[in-house]
């Protein structure tokens, strides 16, 4: 196949000065995308800010004849993002893709989580995609085309010991790009979730060391080229590390129907294992198919004729 090329494209790549988001950055500017390298600049746990990580990417972007600039912006703050997002289209003229990369982690067992630490970690995770994509959002349906990356993580869609505010977050990604596509499809926005495991300062002292070489980010920015690209799916939620690559899709099992006079907690307790038996289980692409499905059952036993 010819090789993916984003020559003329525009990229945003938030919490790019480091690790995953600059890996991102270099790969789309090699392949000609103009980028917009944004980073606090901060910890890992959120804290402090400089600008000197992003200018170093643009640096390295620049040396090899590419084109960027760095941003500081906050992801969290909307006026902030709104300048970013300001200056790349009054110097390009447009933004073609968000890569929403940028996160902070703040990891404690529940019990002994603060209020703080978990709204901290949703407000950069969540709440800053939100922010992000709000900005791109009315410049991508005006031209007819844009390609959104939501960074989720098996510690959302799984679970993790210990962090339960990130995995909130990362799971609230995955039905924030279920909406956003079902929204963007007919403006040509494709929207994508990339679920990654690579070595970078987030797992740093969590990965065994021989483990730890093998997961480059560099693997998991093929797959992310890929969301981004011309040919992109949509509604994915591509898996990612170590030079694997799967694919999480969510079903729901047939289940089964209970007429009026037999919903009852304990029928439901009674028929469990038919309601979680997974033969027949459908990848659904709204949540009013469910409804949809439900409604059917009871029509199909009342012998109520739909539409």
């Amino acid at each position: 196949m010819d090789p993916i090329r984003f020559d003329g494209r525009v990229a945003v790549v938030t919490g790019a000065g480091a690790g995953l988001g600059r890996s991102h950055a270099l790969a789309l500017a090699s392949r000609g995308a103009k980028v917009v390298v944004n980073d606090l600049g901060g910890a890992v746990d959120g804290t402090g800010a400089s600008q000197s990580a992003a200018e170093a990417v643009v640096a390295e972007i620049e040396a090899e004849g590419g084109e960027a600039f760095a941003h500081g912006a906050n992801v969290t703050r909307p006026d902030e993002v709104e300048d970013m997002i300001g200056r790349a289209l009054s110097r390009w003229g447009k933004v073609d893709i968000l890569v929403n990369n940028a996160g902070i982690l703040r990891d404690k067992s529940f019990a002994k989580m603060s209020l703080e630490d978990f709204r901290a970690v949703l407000d950069v995770h969540l709440w800053g995609s939100v922010v992000c994509t709000k900005a791109v959002w009315e410049p991508m349906r005006e031209a007819q085309y844009g390609r959104i990356a939501m960074t989720s993580s098996s510690s959302g869609l799984y679970g993790n010991f210990g962090q339960s505010n990130y995995g909130a977050a990362k799971m609230g990604l995955v039905g924030l790009m279920n909406v956003l596509h079902l929204e963007g499809q007919k403006y040509g926005i494709r929207v994508n979730t990339l679920a990654p495991t690579a070595r970078t300062r987030m797992t740093e002292g969590l990965i065994p060391e021989e483990a730890a070489q093998l997961m480059t980010p560099e693997s998991v920015t093929a797959g992310l080229v890929y969301l981004v690209s011309e040919d992109a799916p949509a509604r994915a939620i591509l898996c990612a590390g170590a030079g694997g690559y799967a694919a999480t899709k969510i079903y729901e099992t047939p289940g089964i129907y209970l007429p009026p006079e037999e919903q009852t907690p304990e029928n439901v307790a009674k028929n469990f294992d038919r309601i979680t038996a997974a033969e027949g289980q459908q990848e659904f692409e709204q949540g009013g198919q469910q409804t949809f499905k439900f409604v059917e059952y009871a029509a199909k036993h009342l012998g109520v004729k739909l539409g």
